[in-house]
């Protein structure tokens, strides 16, 4: 996969990501947790069906055996922003998730920089705060009426960015680690179904009574196959040919897709300032997108950069 294929790819990873909030509002009966809970049991299922399509059981198995802590972080990662992501929706708005949600890119590039001591081009950071801005343009009166409930939920969401950005690093440093040894990094694809499963047992003692009906099922499996299963396994895939900060920052898509998807699906029509920070978010990704294919590529680390061993 080539630069410019990879970021492709990860928009489309954004695209599916994005239509979570369009689908849920066509659940009938389904409470929070429930829907945490079946989302995450759905998506593990069908990222074993998967994973065995890919690897062959038996190879998925031996990697679950062996894949180290690195494999095992980054699973824990991905369960965390599975679980945090509905939970903190439970406690306050989706706005305010969202504008939480977009400091993933500023600490996914500090993260980058202190462990894989990744140096990032200018063009980068310009475009991250540019990127911040227009988010929180977007949602910041929200942010500031928030109460004491939408303060604690907020806390919940800033998990996500943290565990994000955590995850894209570990993912760039397996990619690295396997290329200095020629090996060509471990596979981290299973651990997108660790972190499934974590978050269905984290999540099953909460989601009783079950009351989701058939329909409801039916979306939630479409949530847990098509926009959490297939997305972040192309996701893992492209770690390898993007760094952790054009990740996380092309990820910022997802909440400019979710307000188009809501818009469209459920008729919430966004604000002026909501179409205003779109734009500047669109423009600042295609800035860096722009600057970025002229200049031949993805920004590369210092060439005598050594690797952290805490990943």
């Amino acid at each position: 996969m080539t630069h410019r294929q990879g970021i492709v790819t990860m928009v489309l990873v954004t695209l599916l990501w994005s239509i979570a909030g369009v689908v849920t509002r066509q659940l009938d009966s389904a409470a929070s947790f429930e829907v945490t809970f079946w989302r995450s049991a759905f998506n593990a299922l069908a990222l074993g069906v998967l994973l065995a399509a890919l690897r062959g059981p038996r190879a998925v198995w031996a990697t679950l055996r062996s894949g180290g802590r690195t494999l095992w972080l980054s699973g824990l990662c991905w369960s965390v922003m599975f679980t945090a992501f509905m939970v903190a929706l439970t406690l306050t708005t989706v706005a305010n998730v969202l504008v939480t949600m977009a400091l993933g890119p500023l600490f996914t590039a500090l993260l980058s920089r202190v462990v894989l001591q990744h140096r990032l081009a200018a063009r980068t950071w310009i475009a991250i705060v540019l990127a911040g801005v227009g988010i929180a343009w977007m949602y910041g009166n929200e942010l500031l009426r928030s109460d004491a409930r939408a303060l604690l939920g907020i806390g919940v969401a800033l998990a996500v960015p943290l565990a994000a950005a955590t995850n894209w690093t570990v993912l760039q440093y397996s990619r690295r680690r396997g290329a200095a040894q020629e090996g060509g990094g471990g596979d981290m694809l299973p651990a997108v179904l660790i972190g499934a499963l974590l978050s269905s047992a984290a999540t099953l003692p909460l989601a009783a009574p079950f009351q989701a009906t058939g329909s409801d099922l039916a979306w939630l499996a479409l949530l847990g196959a098509l926009q959490l299963a297939v997305p972040c396994l192309l996701c893992v895939a492209v770690s390898r040919v993007l760094h952790a900060p054009e990740m996380s920052l092309l990820g910022l898509l997802e909440v400019l897709f979710g307000v188009l998807w809501a818009w469209l699906g459920a008729d919430e029509t966004p604000a002026p300032s909501v179409l205003a920070g779109g734009t500047l978010v669109l423009g600042a990704l295609a800035l860096d997108a722009a600057l970025g294919l002229r200049q031949g590529g993805a920004p590369t680390p210092a060439p005598d950069a050594k690797l952290h061993s805490r990943a």
